[in-house]
């Protein structure tokens, strides 16, 4: 496993970070306890030494089954990242969307980051996790109806009481991100970024390589789809997001495969399976420090841990470029 700096702190991150949102279930159709455990677990024996969380995830499951997986393992020989800012059990702030939890109970969920909230979340994620501190605090989404002067200082005051070890954002533009800083020292930006989802090289990257800000890269596969294993005509479980997902579209997964099996033969000339390739592509991008790669099961986990077993060439970078210039999806 490598090992990168996030930002301008002392955190020290493993480049393949375990992404811990199927793991709790919710809208991946359901989740199975034992099995997501075991894949932490096997992920940490593998190298990977920091996990990505949210109390959202499972409405609190993925936290605890976060906090199942490392209970044995010395609190300092593994980084916590997980978020706040998502409501299902209080009915303020900005309205996100109606869903259901992993029982089929229907849930209003609200993006809502007051500063009591904010403390309340903090102590209840303390013990779904099992630990004393969280080493990096993310607020998930924007939260319009809440000042973010508001937002930093409740964080402000949780890293001066040693609960929270650095602040993070997650979706925020750059002027957001400005406007925290005035507060706080922000030490990342979580973004969506993939092959087919380059929105953020337009500006939230050139302004974190320029302030020394981390960024963690989800949803680096395109949530399965660049793993070459979806074909046309796939059909997902019941509650899974991604059945209306436009990525996920009759013609976008033809050209997507298409793509893929165009850049196969560079994975199969490193033993590489194509989602191991897409992860160390996206960590050679400018300014992204960490990829986020889910698993559901302990093979999955070790999978993506080895990806950085092997390295690209210019040469290899260059040729996924040009094949990838070439990727039209439709919207």
């Amino acid at each position: 496993m490598k090992y990168r700096t996030l930002g301008n702190t002392e955190l020290n991150l493993s480049v393949i970070t375990f992404g811990a949102w199927a793991a709790g279930g919710w809208m991946w159709g359901g989740t199975e306890r034992k099995e997501a455990v075991s894949a932490i677990k096997a992920s940490y024996d593998a190298g990977v030494t920091s996990i990505d969380t949210a109390p959202i995830y499972g409405q609190g499951t993925s936290e605890e089954i976060v906090g199942e997986a490392i209970k044995d393992i010395p609190r300092d020989k593994v980084q916590i990242l997980t978020k706040f800012g998502m409501r299902w059990d209080l009915a303020k702030g900005d309205f996100s969307s109606h869903s259901q939890d992993n029982s089929g109970k229907d849930i209003d969920i609200y993006k809502y980051a007051g500063k009591d909230s904010i403390i309340k979340e903090c102590e209840d994620s303390l013990k779904r996790l099992g630990t004393d501190y969280i080493d990096l605090y993310q607020i998930h989404w924007p939260d319009k109806t809440t000042p973010i002067q508001e937002t930093m200082e409740a964080v402000h005051q949780l890293v001066q009481q040693g609960k929270v070890r650095y602040a993070g954002v997650c979706n925020y533009s750059v002027e957001q991100m400005i406007e925290a800083e005035k507060h706080i020292s922000l030490a990342s930006n979580q973004m969506p970024y993939s092959m087919v989802l380059k929105d953020i090289e337009k500006d939230v990257v050139p302004y974190c390589l320029e302030h020394g800000k981390g960024i963690l890269a989800y949803s680096p596969m395109q949530r399965g789809l660049l793993t070459g294993k979806m074909k046309p005509g796939h059909r997902f479980a019941e509650g899974d997001h991604r059945a209306s997902g436009v990525f996920f579209k009759e013609e976008n997964l033809i050209r997507t495969n298409a793509f893929l099996d165009s850049i196969k033969p560079i994975a199969d000339s490193k033993g590489l399976s194509l989602g191991q390739l897409v992860l160390l592509w996206t960590l050679e991008q400018p300014g992204i420090t960490i990829a986020l790669a889910g698993a559901r099961n302990a093979t999955q986990a070790v999978q993506n841990a080895k990806a950085v077993e092997k390295e690209l060439t210019k040469d290899e970078l260059r040729q996924i470029d040009e094949n990838l210039r070439q990727l039209q999806l439709v919207s």
